[in-house]
C-alpha cells in the first residue's frame, strides 16, 4: 500500500426506508463528479490537499501512483475498485497521483472530500493526460 493511502469499508445502515452511509466528518469541501462508462478522469495530484473518494453509484477503477521523492513507497502503484459492489472509501494524501475510470454500464457518481476548499486563485492541482504521462498504469480492461 502506498504510504499515507488509507482504505476503509463503508458500512451502510439499512432499514425498510433505504440506506444511510456516513461518509465524512472532517471539515473541507465535498464535490460530486460523475464518470461515463469507459471514460477516464486522470491524472491529478495536489501539493497540499488530501482527497478521499467514495463511489456511491456505479463502479470505478481507481489508480494511485506515488511519485513523491523520499517516500518509502516511491514509484509504487495501487489499484482499487469502488462502488455499489465494493463500498470503500479511499484517502489519497497530498503529492500522490490518482485517477479513475468508469467501469459500470451506466454513469458512476463519485463523492470527493477535499480537506481544503478549492481556491481558484491558487488551485493546488497538477494534471497529466490519462494516457500520455509518466505513470506506469494500464487503463485497458483485463479479463483474467
Amino acid at each position: 500500500m502506498i504510504e499515507g493511502v488509507e482504505v476503509q469499508e463503508v458500512q451502510p445502515h439499512i432499514d425498510e426506508r433505504g440506506r444511510l452511509l456516513e461518509l465524512f466528518r472532517e471539515p473541507g469541501q465535498v464535490i460530486l463528479t460523475t464518470v461515463y462508462p469507459g471514460a477516464i478522469k486522470a491524472w491529478h495530484r495536489h501539493a497540499r490537499c488530501t482527497d478521499t473518494l467514495v463511489c456511491v453509484s456505479g463502479m470505478i477503477r481507481l489508480g494511485v501512483y506515488d511519485e513523491r521523492e523520499g517516500s518509502k513507497t516511491h514509484a509504487q502503484l495501487n489499484e482499487f475498485f469502488l462502488g455499489v459492489h465494493a463500498p470503500l472509501k479511499v484517502r489519497i494524501p497530498a503529492g500522490v497521483w490518482f485517477g479513475f475510470k468508469g467501469i459500470d454500464p451506466g454513469e458512476s457518481l463519485v463523492l470527493v472530500h477535499k480537506d481544503q476548499p478549492y481556491d481558484a486563485s491558487d488551485p493546488d492541482e497538477d494534471t497529466w493526460d490519462p494516457l500520455i504521462n509518466e505513470v506506469p498504469f494500464d487503463w485497458e480492461r483485463r479479463d483474467r
